[in-house]
């Protein structure tokens, strides 16, 4: 089994905590997210990264969280990039209202 990169890592943590207006702060998602010690300064970069993400909202200071409006764009990161399973997707995206039209490509 491949190891997930950090910032696949992260978003499995985001994805596996996320409560609706509930920010992740990046010690808290650090601290949970399936990544060695020794990746902290890049898991650090990552979570800076993913503040610009469209699929992400930035709540600042208090941290980042997924935007529930993107998560056709989440599902393709998770699928692309992570290389999840459509539907290992679609069982931890519950809220998603479009897997009807959803393209994999």
């Amino acid at each position: 089994m491949r190891k997930p990169s950090v910032k696949c890592a992260l978003l499995a943590a985001m994805v596996a905590e996320h409560r609706w207006g509930s920010p992740i702060v990046e010690e808290n998602l650090l601290s949970i997210a399936a990544i060695e010690t020794s990746d902290y300064p890049t898991a650090s970069d990552s979570f800076d990264d993913l503040r610009s993400e469209s699929y992400i909202t930035n709540r600042g200071n208090r941290g980042i969280e997924l935007n529930n409006s993107a998560f056709g764009t989440l599902a393709d990161v998770l699928y692309h990039e992570c290389q999840w399973e459509p539907f290992q997707i679609k069982s931890r995206l519950k809220h998603y209202e479009g897997w009807d039209t959803h393209d994999w490509v």
